[in-house]
C-alpha cells in the first residue's frame, strides 16, 4: 500500500513505560514538584502532569514510570527530559539514560466508506472477532501478526491499538483492508 493510503491515519495516544531510577521517595517528590499528586489511598503511585508536551506520568516508588497522552516520539523524548529533570531537582538519583520504551500506540483511521459489520462477522474467521451490537456498536478484530486489535465501526472509522511502532500499525491496517476488500 502506498503512503497516501495512510492519509487519515492519526496517532491518538502513545503509552511508554520503563525504569528511570532504582527507587523514588514519592512523598518527597509530590511535595517538591508542582502538578505532582500523591494519594496512596486511591493509587500506589504519584501522578505527574506536564503541560508542554501534554503528558501524564505515573511514577512508582520502585523507580518505574508509565507515560501516557503522548502524540509523537519527539513529545516522548521532550516530556521524559522534563520529568527526569524535575525528579533530579527534587533530589531523586535518576539513571543517566532512562530505560523507557513505547508499549502501545493507539491510532484512528477512516476508510472513507461504510463497513457492513454483519457481513464481516459472517465472512471472516470468528475466532478473531467479537461483535455484540447490543453491548457495543463496534466490531473487535484481533489481528495475530502483527499483534494489533482493531475496532471497526460501520461508519468506516477504525481504532487500532496494541502496536509498539507505527510500522506495526500500518501492517495491521494493510492486513485488515486486504481482508475487508474480499468482502466489500
Amino acid at each position: 500500500m502506498d503512503e497516501k493510503g495512510y492519509e487519515s491515519l492519526k496517532i491518538e495516544n502513545i503509552v511508554a513505560s520503563g525504569v528511570i531510577a532504582d527507587s523514588i521517595d514519592l512523598e518527597n517528590v509530590s511535595d517538591k514538584i508542582k502538578n505532582c499528586e500523591l494519594n496512596t489511598k486511591r493509587f500506589p503511585g504519584a501522578v505527574y502532569r506536564i503541560e508542554k508536551p501534554k503528558i501524564a506520568s505515573l511514577i512508582f516508588s520502585s523507580g518505574k514510570v508509565v507515560l501516557t497522552g503522548i502524540r509523537n516520539k519527539q513529545d516522548l523524548h521532550d516530556g521524559l527530559e522534563i520529568i527526569m529533570q524535575s525528579l533530579r531537582d527534587a533530589g531523586v538519583d535518576t539513571y543517566g539514560e532512562p530505560q523507557v520504551a513505547i508499549t502501545n500506540i493507539v491510532c484512528s483511521y477512516d476508510m472513507g466508506r461504510y463497513i457492513n459489520l454483519n457481513k464481516v462477522v459472517i465472512t471472516l474467521n470468528l475466532e478473531n472477532i467479537e461483535y455484540e451490537p447490543e453491548q457495543f456498536p463496534g466490531l473487535v478484530y484481533r489481528i495475530e501478526d502483527p499483534k494489533i486489535v482493531a475496532l471497526l465501526f460501520s461508519s468506516g472509522k477504525i481504532i487500532l491499538t496494541g502496536g509498539k511502532n507505527i510500522e506495526d500499525i500500518k501492517r495491521g491496517l494493510d492486513f485488515l483492508e486486504q481482508r475487508l476488500e474480499t468482502i466489500m
